[in-house]
């Protein structure tokens, strides 16, 4: 199957031109669309894999940074940038680090871009094969951490807000939804209970994230009836061993009621 990647980039350059027919001298199909949403949204499903040429136009298209910052969130895109020092600081003050799958400064190796975008596609493949995590927390510095442990063995997506996070299952159906208990605006038992009141959502397991330990917190939290609670104070390997113990329990529950049937 041809690889295909969108390239976005404003107007025509010697570098684009040159980006363009090395991804096609490996094998790509290249779409070139313009830095608008209209463009992109037009062409957002032909592939999983962005490349964005920064230039000094990067100020200007704040709005479709954000649309981007959404696809890549809600739509697992692989995201790769090319630019200046400068073009991507600006371009991260609205499309989250943990979102941009590689980066590139310029001046730099075209063989390493388009080798990069190999192997992420191909890391791709392998992710589409593993359980799915929604991890939801308003914390950006804590989604980064986990996310970073979480991407050695699931898919992981991160939303920084209740909202986002609900709009994000109406299109999408997580193996796991690690959801903060508490969030500004709508809080986890808020989301928790929009969830179980959708009937096409509502078997979607949810686990709480809760800072809070002591005897109180943690039966408010179990009354709202979650799929369990994990407290974001844990180590790395805590964290992992009880979503695998929880992956595992759910494998053998599906097992024993096929058994039962």
């Amino acid at each position: 199957m041809q690889k295909t990647v969108l390239l976005i980039n404003k107007g025509k350059s010697f570098m684009v031109v040159t980006i363009a027919k090395s991804f096609t001298d490996a094998g790509y199909k290249v779409v070139e669309v313009e830095p608008t949403m209209e463009d992109i949204g037009a062409h957002k499903e032909d592939t999983n894999l962005f490349v964005l040429y920064l230039g000094d136009y990067v100020d200007d298209i704040t709005n479709t940074l954000v649309y981007l910052k959404d696809i890549c969130t809600e739509e697992d895109k692989l995201l790769i940038v090319i630019g200046t020092a400068a073009e991507i600081e600006t371009l991260t003050q609205s499309i989250p680090v943990p979102l941009i799958s590689a980066s590139f400064e310029r001046p730099f190796d075209m063989k390493k871009l388009v080798a990069q975008a190999d192997w992420l596609l191909e890391a791709n493949d392998d992710l589409a094969k593993r359980k799915s995590i929604l991890l939801v927390d308003d914390d950006s510095t804590f989604l980064k951490m986990v996310k970073d442990w979480l991407s050695t063995k699931y898919r992981v997506t991160i939303v920084t807000s209740g909202i986002q996070a609900l709009m994000y299952i109406a299109d999408n159906t997580p193996d796991l939804i690690l959801l903060d208990y508490e969030m500004p605006v709508t809080s986890g038992p808020q989301v928790l209970e929009m969830i179980r009141s959708e009937s096409k959502v509502d078997s979607i397991p949810v686990i709480f994230l809760t800072g809070k330990d002591d005897q109180e917190s943690v039966m408010k939290v179990l009354a709202l009836k979650p799929d369990g609670y994990l407290l974001k104070n844990m180590e790395r390997g805590r964290l992992l061993a009880a979503v695998d113990d929880f992956f595992e329990k759910q494998k053998f529950k599906k097992l024993h009621d096929s058994n039962v049937l």
